[in-house]
């Protein structure tokens, strides 16, 4: 039964358009599904260990983020400001969809999820949230592998909603008008800079 909701947990998690889908997302434009795929993947398994943990030392991990709250959400603001500021520069050019598969390999897309990640205290919460409402329920105490197993559970979840959105994306990218594509792009850029203004304001307001 947790292994379920878990699941479903980790796929409704994922599917907001927020900085980890706009990645994805460009990656399987600008790029390919491989690209985007492997973004997804980045973002599954960070769930998954962030879960984990989460499960692990709720109340020691509450305490060191607050500590760091405010260097963190500065990271994370400039971050998603830089990627906000590569999507619109793309979305400035004169895009044409490309049909034929790119099989230049980059890690950018991993390096990106992992600095959204790391960098964004909202993450940390959310699942710390999600642990300590799963361990509410008496759901991940049956055994000792039971937290690990609701973790990936959550992992595969968003795996799921990346591997779905990436395939969709990059197959059927090049049937958009080359206008239509710079659109998406320049709404993706105002998304990841809405994100990062969002975060600074956080800094004042809380």
């Amino acid at each position: 039964m947790f292994l379920i909701v878990g699941i479903l947990l980790g796929f409704v998690a994922a599917i907001p358009l927020g900085p980890v889908n706009a990645v994805v997302i460009s990656q399987s434009m600008k790029r390919d599904f491989f690209h985007g795929f492997i973004a997804g993947i980045a973002a599954a398994v960070l769930d998954f260990l962030f879960c984990l943990v989460g499960l692990l030392g709720i109340a020691l991990i509450t305490v060191n983020i607050n500590r760091y709250q405010v260097p963190l959400k500065i990271i994370a603001g400039v971050i998603m400001l830089f990627i906000g500021w590569r999507l619109y520069l793309t979305s400035k050019k004169p895009v044409v969809p490309k049909t034929e598969k790119n099989t230049t390999f980059t890690p950018k897309p991993i390096f990106q999820v992992l600095l959204l990640y790391v960098s964004n205290p909202s993450l940390y919460f959310f699942w710390i949230w999600a642990a300590g409402w799963a361990s509410s329920h008496g759901w991940i105490l049956n055994y000792a592998a039971a937290p690990y197993l609701f973790a990936l559970s959550c992992g595969l979840g968003g795996f799921i909603w990346y591997t779905v959105i990436s395939y969709y994306v990059s197959r059927y990218h090049h049937l958009f008008k080359p206008r239509t594509f710079q659109r998406i792009f320049l709404i993706l850029a105002i998304i990841m800079t809405g994100f990062a203004l969002y975060t600074f304001a956080r800094i004042f307001i809380e």
